[in-house]
């Protein structure tokens, strides 16, 4: 069966690691093994986590169909309307910059970063006073509470803005995954690998029906808006590790202005390429993989590339085996991965596979 041929019925699953397929025109492959059980202390809030197939895939083994996930979900009330005060007077120079890694999900361990970075206080309201964050996209799907961190973003917005900082974020494949399953459901579109559609790829890769039950008109407006590619103190900020950037202009405003008047357009098929071209991954890797850099650095300006996208442990293989006699608790990651000779720096710590969330201040110290 080719990608997003359809959809099953729901069915009961426990707490392992789960085995997410990407379509089969993600090119760059690259090693890949499953975990064993997630920790006990992630599976009462968050399920299960997935560590996602990263091999080209012609077509699925027979029987098999996505299906949707029950995992528990964090009870939230409606979307929190926060009071915030006048902005504080401008302060000598920008305030210190950091980034987060991809979220998918994981509110409680995003709120712990934050926290342990004096970015948010005990309230999770902001506390940074003028620094600056930038999210680098993939806020849901795979974890129990997509929804919820997005509303946090937007909130520590608007108290960031307001105490003379900023926090923002960048589009991720997993926002025009979202935004695709929502606006064309089953509507066939051409994958390039056979008939797909957005809603059996979104279940596919590890969406969740309570965030779908919980996306309203603000978020599916906030998410069509985020840029795809930014530039801040020399580093250049992209979600994901492709060169595919270049394929939408020559500046980072015109790249930032065509995803978004690609999805303004409403066509299933453009979103669907957007989606296609920015869920390839590894590009700045192995042999040629500074010089892919290089390419978006000369374009674009910046003197490195700060991305999300493609979890650290398959970059440096730091991937454990199910039933090796080792201890598996989760990939050992600590800090964000810096290659491609010191010219690119991965920040997907590998959190859906019970690693950790990162959020690093920039410039690294190394």
């Amino acid at each position: 069966m080719t990608q997003g041929a359809g959809q099953g019925p729901e069915v009961t699953r426990t707490a392992t690691l789960r085995d997410f397929r990407v379509p089969a025109y993600v090119h760059e492959t690259g090693p890949y093994a499953h975990g064993t059980e997630v920790p006990e202390a992630r599976e009462t809030s968050a399920g299960a986590s997935g560590a996602e197939a990263l091999a080209d895939v012609e077509e699925y083994p027979d029987g098999y169909t996505p299906t949707q996930r029950d995992l528990p979900v964090i009870n939230r009330g409606d979307t929190l309307q926060v009071t915030v005060d006048p902005a504080a007077p401008a302060a000598d120079g920008p305030g210190p910059l950091f980034v987060v890694g991809d979220v998918h999900g994981y509110l409680a361990e995003l709120v712990g970063a934050l926290q342990e970075q004096g970015l948010i206080d005990s309230e999770s309201n902001w506390s940074a006073g003028t620094a600056r964050l930038w999210f680098l996209g993939d806020f849901t799907d795979r974890g129990p509470d997509g929804i919820g961190v997005i509303d946090l973003v937007m909130r520590l917005s608007a108290e960031a803005a307001a105490a003379g900082g900023y926090c923002k974020a960048l589009m991720g494949n997993h926002e025009l995954l979202l935004l695709g399953a929502k606006r064309f459901g089953d509507t066939p579109v051409n994958s390039g690998a056979g008939t797909a559609t957005f809603q059996a790829a979104w279940l596919l890769n590890g969406g969740q029906k309570t965030d779908m039950d919980r996306l309203q008109d603000h978020h599916l407006q906030w998410m069509a808006r985020l840029d795809a590619i930014e530039e801040v103190d020399g580093h250049l900020l992209v979600h994901s590790d492709t060169t595919a950037y270049l394929d939408y202009g020559d500046s980072i405003e015109a790249v930032n202005d065509t995803v978004r008047e690609t999805i303004t357009r409403n066509d299933a098929d453009e979103v669907w390429d957007l989606f296609r071209k920015f869920t390839k991954r590894f590009s700045f890797r192995d042999e040629g993989g500074a010089e892919a850099v290089r390419s978006l650095l000369d374009m674009y300006g910046g003197t490195r590339i700060v991305h999300g996208h493609s979890p650290i442990p398959y970059l440096v293989g730091d991937v454990g085996a199910e039933d090796d006699g080792e201890d598996n608790s989760g990939p050992n990651i600590e800090h964000p991965h810096v290659y491609a000779d010191g010219l690119a720096i991965a920040m997907d710590g590998g959190v859906t596979m019970a690693g950790k969330l990162l959020v690093q201040e920039l410039p690294l110290d190394l």
